[in-house]
């Protein structure tokens, strides 16, 4: 599997989850505490990987912080994140090979420079999206609710059922 044929996969994967999290989120009887909390920690990975997504375009991000100051509501939250996750898609698959390897530089929202290649860019979006998921996952299951199953090993298997079948 190429690298560019891994991250296409992986960012339909990142796509398909965030659904699945934001349509459980809405079901799950959270605390209004741990709603927001819920909801503030999906915001903190929907604005680094907006912000992510100006450093791959080349363009500022306009953010101070790694979330913003306003919560939004989870209807709000879950337009946006499927419009920013479908630019990935589109984004990963219009890449050719030798633009991974290109190394990009930036400013992180401290003012601090940063130097990654867009392979590496892209790697720690789907990383750090996958961490902070895991946090609203434990939330869930504090109050039973058993949050989707975020494994890449599940997207590949139901999307490829053939992957099924004894070699």
């Amino acid at each position: 599997m190429s690298t560019s044929t891994l991250l296409i996969s992986l960012y339909e994967q990142k796509a398909a989850i965030d659904r699945e999290f934001l349509a459980a989120l809405a079901g799950a009887p959270l605390s209004p505490e741990n709603r927001h909390i819920a909801i503030r920690t999906l915001n903190h990975i929907h604005t680094v990987d907006r912000i992510f997504a100006a450093h791959l375009r080349g363009e500022p991000h306009g953010f101070a912080a790694s979330n913003t100051e306003a919560t939004p509501t989870l209807d709000e939250l879950r337009a946006s994140v499927e419009q920013v996750d479908g630019w990935y898609v589109d984004y990963v698959r219009a890449l050719r090979p030798a633009q991974f390897e290109e190394v990009l530089s930036f400013r992180f929202t401290d003012g601090d420079t940063g130097r990654m290649s867009r392979e590496e860019i892209l790697a720690h979006v789907i990383h750090h999206s996958s961490h902070h998921r895991g946090n609203v996952g434990m939330l869930m299951k504090q109050v039973d609710t058993p949050p989707p199953r975020d494994l890449f090993t599940r997207y590949l298997h139901q999307n490829e059922p053939q992957r099924r079948e004894e070699a």
